[in-house]
């Protein structure tokens, strides 16, 4: 089992203006803390998206808006969600990280892939750039191994503390596309309840602020995890947005790294009994640097083989 990582200098060149909590230090800190901590994994530059794979989820409208050549500074979508000069690019590239990573495990050239790549993506819908995000690169991910590589049963797996809306739109009538996510509740975008279902291939848990360890972790051993095998996936994709960690200033929750190191080695478990092991995880939010770097390092050492997770190397948040 060997793990790629993706990522691109372009990804540092999507401009959201001075003070948003989307930045570039973000990509920064996690590419530094990964160098560090895992200095012999294998690292890929990120190539751009197919527009056909684009717009296997996104609508015409949508994609000439963000790849229209911009010279005119930073403007605004929304209040949150920003298009710079380099922004195009960036997107590209990112949603390009999660189709190459999805050929690399579906192709056997890897088992496991990490897109740590900005902007983050699941909260853009079909026909709508919001919430920081412009292409929603994991759904890209899920439509480009349905269509590319045959697969039938799809998992998206989203753990970032605010619901992923965008990738339940364009999923919510697809069933060979599992959408499973914990998010904080009540907090924007506004959606995520336990009653929306989909085509029964919608599993949402909402939890309160406050939500600790212990409530986070039985909810996913006892809900979501089930779900999970249940369906019996041939790939897991992971939106892997660590802003659940009680330093994250956007959120409310109260979990640890070693919070998101216990979930993504029991999402591999999953993927070894029903996927060959086949999964990739893309970078959402997390808006506190130390945090962002410690729970990255986490992440990724799960998705190591168990064989080389003490080959980590302990190095301090800079």
């Amino acid at each position: 089992m060997t793990i790629h990582l993706y990522t691109h200098p372009a990804c540092l060149d999507h401009d959201t203006g001075a003070n948003h909590a989307e930045r570039p230090q973000r990509l920064t800190a996690v590419m530094h803390a990964l160098h560090a901590a895992f200095p012999t994994l294998t690292w890929k530059q990120a190539p751009r998206a197919e527009r056909d794979a684009l717009l296997r989820v996104h609508a015409p409208a949508l994609v000439e808006t963000i790849l229209r050549p911009n010279a005119a500074g930073i403007t605004a979508l929304d209040p949150d969600t920003m298009l710079s000069p380099g922004s195009a690019e960036a997107a590209l590239r990112a949603a390009g990280a999660a189709t190459a990573a999805v050929d690399s495990v579906c192709g056997g050239t890897s088992g496991r892939a990490f897109c740590a790549v900005r902007p983050p993506g699941h909260h853009a819908t079909a026909d709508t750039a919001m919430g920081f995000c412009l292409f929603n690169s994991i759904a890209v991910a899920a439509m480009h191994a349905i269509a590319c590589h045959g697969l039938v049963r799809v998992s998206v797996v989203d753990f970032d503390v605010h619901h992923g809306n965008g990738s339940q739109d364009i999923f919510a009538r697809e069933p060979r596309v599992q959408y499973i996510s914990s998010h904080q509740w009540p907090l924007y975008p506004g959606t995520g309840t336990a009653q929306e279902r989909g085509v029964g291939n919608l599993f949402n848990a909402p939890l309160p602020p406050g939500t600790q360890s212990a409530q986070f972790r039985s909810t996913w051993r006892e809900r979501l995890l089930p779900a999970i095998d249940q369906f019996a996936p041939e790939l897991l994709l992971i939106s892997a947005g660590f802003d659940a960690h009680w330093r994250d200033p956007l959120a409310q929750f109260e979990l640890e790294a070693e919070d998101f190191g216990w979930l993504s080695a029991e999402l591999c478990a999953i993927a070894d009994r029903h996927a060959a092991g086949r999964l990739v995880s893309m970078l959402e939010g997390g808006y506190d640097l130390q945090a962002l770097a410690e729970c990255a390092i986490a992440h990724v050492g799960a998705l190591l083989p168990r064989d080389k997770r003490d080959d980590a190397v302990q190095v301090p948040f800079q």
